[in-house]
């Protein structure tokens, strides 16, 4: 089903259900639980590249966990400000050579590849209940500690913190950057972490999941929801059990936790992603922000626009302006 809201009704929209009380808490407690040792490895590549330095950085996770990140970074000591970029669902971080374009720019890059998904990450969790679609139910009808996104966003912060860490990194000019599910972790890096100045994030996937089955919105990704329903509760009597601990990792939860700068861009025909769910993340930030709207684009590529406003908005120069 597409958007049913009209665009005056999307502007005051904040959501069909309310913020766990408990959910700061929550959020401070899984850091606090977080081992404090930073056990990683950071290999030099022999891309006989004469103006870069190419890594690959593994940190070792609990539960026999691991993240795998690209790191990219000028040749020199820095310090170089950080682009941390997210990629979208099921996916991977992008090709070396997609991230030299921040090289020349004078950025370092972090390219995380996500927990059980196409790039080398492992998860080593074990999971009761339906895993057979992907990651949003993984853990939904056990309780919020047990989402399988729990543990992603916690990567997330992890990198983050570590990376900043490194004495070649500039701790003042950090930047998240995503689509889709990359946005949506964009988002959570920047309110996981008060080290990110900047959170740029494009149509973020994982927002309002009540008003995503209110619309019966059965859509890759969000199919995976509904196969739950139709095959194990075709009566719908665990939703507001499962809701209430989606809660947790719902992304318009976390907005009132940004600090950071944030440009989030909606395609208004966009279907997987709904608009809606992307205002009630824009209508519940309470730092500086831009929310640019496109109203012919859906969840799809924006190369005629958006490549060049991203860059200007990391860098802050006037490519195509």
């Amino acid at each position: 089903m597409s958007e049913t809201m009209s665009l005056n009704e999307k502007k005051l929209y904040k959501g069909s259900r309310d913020k766990p009380n408990d959910f700061d808490y929550f959020w401070e407690k899984q850091i606090r639980q977080l081992n404090s040792k930073n056990d990683y490895t950071l290999y030099k590549c022999h891309f006989m590249i004469d103006y870069v330095d190419c890594y690959d950085l593994t940190i070792q996770m609990e539960n026999n966990s691991s993240t795998y990140c690209k790191v990219l970074k000028p040749l020199g000591k820095g310090p170089f400000p950080v682009v941390f970029h997210f990629h979208g669902y099921q996916g991977q971080s992008s090709d070396w050579s997609e991230y030299f374009k921040y090289i020349l720019a004078g950025y370092a890059v972090v390219a995380m590849d996500v927990r059980g998904q196409a790039g080398k990450s492992v998860d080593g969790n074990y999971f009761k209940g339906n895993t057979v679609k992907g990651h949003i139910v993984r853990g939904m009808t056990e309780n919020p500690n047990d989402l399988f996104f729990k543990d992603i966003y916690l990567d997330v912060y992890r990198v983050i913190e570590l990376v900043a860490t490194f004495d070649w990194v500039d701790n003042d000019n950090l930047t998240t950057l995503g689509a889709s599910q990359g946005g949506a972790l964009a988002l959570v890096g920047g309110a996981l972490s008060d080290k990110i100045k900047k959170i740029i994030s494009v149509y973020p996937f994982l927002s309002d999941f009540s008003r995503v089955l209110e619309l019966k919105l059965s859509c890759e990704p969000y199919d995976e929801l509904f196969r739950y329903f139709k095959f194990e509760d075709p009566f719908y009597m665990t939703e507001e059990k499962i809701l209430s601990s989606l809660d947790y990792i719902d992304i318009k939860n976390f907005a009132d936790l940004i600090k950071g700068d944030v440009k989030l861009v909606t395609g208004l025909r966009d279907d997987i992603c709904l608009p809606s769910t992307q205002y009630a993340i824009v209508n519940h930030l309470k730092t500086s922000y831009e929310h640019i709207i496109l109203p012919e684009y859906g969840h799809e590529a924006m190369n005629v626009f958006m490549h060049d406003k991203i860059m200007n908005w990391i860098t802050g120069d006037k490519i195509g302006e």
